[in-house]
Order: C-alpha cells, then structure tokens, then sequence
C-alpha cells in the first residue's frame, strides 16, 4: 500500500516504479495518485499490465490496484465511484476467492466518509476481503502520539467495523506496539492513519 501524491511528476513516477520492483509484491494499492481518467497510463510499470483505477474528473484524490503478471489472478467485478476515492475488485488467485478494497478518505469528515464506504460495501465484505487504505484519522488513541482521545465519530466507525467483524490487521498482531505512518509538521505530531482491515474468520491466515 503507497501514498503516491503528484504522480504526473515523472521523478515520483521512477521512484514508484523502482520501489514496487525492488520490493517486488503481487499486489499494491495506490492512494492519492491525482490523476486523471486519460492520465492512468503514467502508472504503467514493467510487468504490471493489469491496472484497476478510480479517479475523478480533477487531479485530486484517486485510486488505483495494480496485479503483478507474477499473480494468476482473474477479475470477476469491479465497483469504482466517480470522485476517485474508492474502488473494489472481486476475483479469484489459483482459483480462491478474494476481494480488494482500496480507500482514500479526503481530510474533511474522515470517520463519517469510512463508515459509509464500509457499511456500502457491507454486502461485498466476507472471509476473503482484506480492506486497504488511507483513513486519514487515527481509530485508536494508540495511533496517535499525543493522548487525544478519539471522536465519537470514529467510535462509530469502529462499532460499524466490529458489526461486520472486520479487524485492524497490525493492530491484532502488535497489540502493545505504537508505530506511525504520517507526521504532522503543523502540530509537530506523528499518527497512524494508514490500516489493513481484515476479517476476523481469516485472522490465522496474516
């Protein structure tokens, strides 16, 4: 999973392109691409010809999902919205099911814009979907540098996620752990606002 911001710089694009064959995944989300619809083609890397891509009619937001060719995956649906901040695909590798979910959640009503992509999506969400993205908030205070207690927006977020038994996969794996994804340079604070959400039937196989 990246934040790619500006990627019709060509400088990020390189470095995009270097980091996913460097670390050579079979599957990256993207969030924050800014692109286009007609500018999808700049996230075209060596090997990774399957590109499933959500953006809106400015350079704002945007998400994609790119397959590596190493991946023998099959597409089955597609779902997308026209503001570019969610898409999901459903489809099957070496024949088992899966679903990708890759969010975006603009800076203005974080926890409500989350909650209604998960509950939206409440029908699509079972054992094999893994949820990926930025939440732009943190969902507990452990996320967080300061001691800020979270909002009851994002309490509701999180009882939405616990109804359809979804799971903060870092988080159930490193219960005690505070480790950040974002630094504020305006407060001066770190966060973690960046998650993989799991199901809690499939949390033995992360």
């Amino acid at each position: 999973r990246d934040k790619c911001k500006w990627l019709n710089a060509p400088t990020k694009r390189q470095r995009l392109a270097e980091r996913i064959q460097k670390q050579d995944p079979y599957i990256c989300c993207l969030q924050e691409t800014h692109l286009k619809p007609r500018d999808t083609y700049m996230l075209k890397v060596r090997s990774w010809k399957r590109i499933f891509h959500a953006n809106g009619d400015q350079k704002k937001a945007g998400v994609a999902i790119l397959i590596s060719d190493n991946t023998d995956f099959e597409i089955k649906t597609m779902i997308r919205d026209k503001e570019g901040h969610n898409i999901m695909i459903k489809g099957s590798i070496q024949e088992l099911d899966i679903t990708i979910i890759n969010t975006y959640a603009a800076n203005i009503g974080v926890p409500q814009h989350v909650r209604q992509m998960v509950i939206s999506m409440k029908g699509e969400i079972n054992s094999n979907t893994i949820t990926v993205g930025d939440f732009n908030t943190p969902l507990t205070p452990m996320d967080r540098s300061t001691k800020q207690k979270i909002s009851q927006e994002t309490l509701a977020l999180n009882d939405s996620m616990d109804q359809l038994d979804l799971i903060d996969i870092y988080r159930a794996l490193n219960p005690k752990t505070m480790d950040f994804t974002f630094f504020s340079s305006a407060h001066g604070t770190f966060s973690r606002i960046d998650y993989i959400l799991g199901h809690k039937s499939s949390f033995g196989k992360f």
